[in-house]
């Protein structure tokens, strides 16, 4: 398991991060618990989820389920919390069933992080992210029409600002040791970097976007932010929500599945999906590849990749990925991909 830096951190953190957004609904505790003592065995020392979690779907009453599984992981194994990298979200404005909606600010931060803490059974979280802007975000597919012109600019800075100082007292405290940012802009993470080395405010280091062979949007002003800046990708659906599998080509649903569950599968279900996903399943097939390898090597490949975020319903999903380590992938498998990607930009 290769390992890359977090940041300007100091720590380090595997190539493949064991996601969890589905410990709770899709995924029972039991097999929750058993997949990190699988992740931790394969040499994966980071393990993401947030304060929202599970989804498929997100409800009110199951709100911070997620971290409780993974605090009774903590709780039955004291000595080996150090043995890992554990990063949480606190979530942005707009989402009702979480504070009524209320933005990230300072009179959000401690009681959030206080309440994670508490689910996690920890006394402190590695790398505590903002689950999107409160400004709105390009992300979720609402790049076709998101747009920043309405947007109060000295409102923003003053809220990053406030953010960032509160973040510091839970630095000092102890209860979080670093920051990221997940669902930004390449302004708004400069904005987060420029005014916490003006402050000396935690800095952020690293960003968690969407980023897989069909959603590409991080290869332009963000991938430049992270060479100049040291901020890395944390990529979450490296498979597409399962679509780089093949797994729902042909109009299949498996039981079970996250498309069974969220038939749109977060809008990434359109007229041209199914099209781009046959291009990369043919690069596969014609260089014996298995697809989900192929797509988690071309994601780990990427100069600006710090770790992809998976995540598994079930151990045999969960032991594939974890084979995919084992993968290089040649020129000419570069060299395909490429050009599929010039035929099918950005499907949905």
């Amino acid at each position: 398991m290769q390992m890359n830096p977090l940041g300007r951190t100091g720590l380090t953190v595997s190539e493949l991060c064991l996601g969890t957004m589905t410990f709770g609904t899709q995924t029972s505790e039991a097999e929750g618990h058993a997949q990190i003592d699988r992740a931790l065995a394969a040499g994966i020392n980071f393990i993401d989820t947030a304060e929202m979690y599970p989804v498929n779907p997100v409800r009110k009453e199951t709100v911070g389920r997620t971290e409780e599984i993974i605090g009774a992981w903590n709780a039955a194994n004291p000595a080996r919390r150090a043995d890992y990298v554990l990063a949480t979200k606190h979530s942005g404005e707009g989402l009702q069933i979480v504070r009524d909606g209320a933005p990230i600010s300072s009179a959000t931060i401690p009681a959030t992080i206080e309440g994670s803490l508490r689910r996690l059974q920890t006394d402190y979280i590695d790398l505590y992210q903002f689950h999107w802007p409160n400004r709105g975000s390009y992300m979720f597919r609402k790049n076709w029409t998101y747009d920043p012109s309405r947007q109060d600019r000295s409102a923003t800075i003053a809220n990053i600002e406030d953010c960032l100082e509160a973040l510091q007292h839970q630095v000092d405290k102890g209860n979080i040791r670093h920051f990221g940012l997940s669902n930004e802009s390449a302004w708004g993470a400069a904005q987060w970097l420029r005014l916490s080395e003006d402050r000396g405010w935690p800095r952020v280091a690293s960003i968690q976007n969407e980023y897989s062979l069909l959603c590409r949007l991080y290869d332009t002003d963000l991938a430049e932010l992270s060479a100049n800046e040291d901020v890395g990708l944390l990529a979450f659906s490296p498979l597409g929500t399962g679509l780089l599998t093949g797994k729902y080509q042909g109009g299949a649903v498996p039981q079970g599945s996250r498309k069974s569950l969220s038939p749109e599968l977060g809008g990434r279900e359109t007229a041209r999906v199914h099209g781009a996903v046959e291009a990369y399943l043919n690069i596969a097939r014609k260089h014996g590849l298995d697809p989900v390898h192929m797509a988690l090597a071309w994601c780990r490949s990427r100069p600006f990749m710090a770790s992809a975020i998976f995540g598994a319903t079930r151990m045999d999903q969960l032991d594939r990925v974890l084979a995919s380590t084992d993968v290089a992938l040649s020129d000419e498998v570069l060299a395909d991909i490429d050009l599929a990607h010039r035929a099918h930009p950005m499907p949905y």
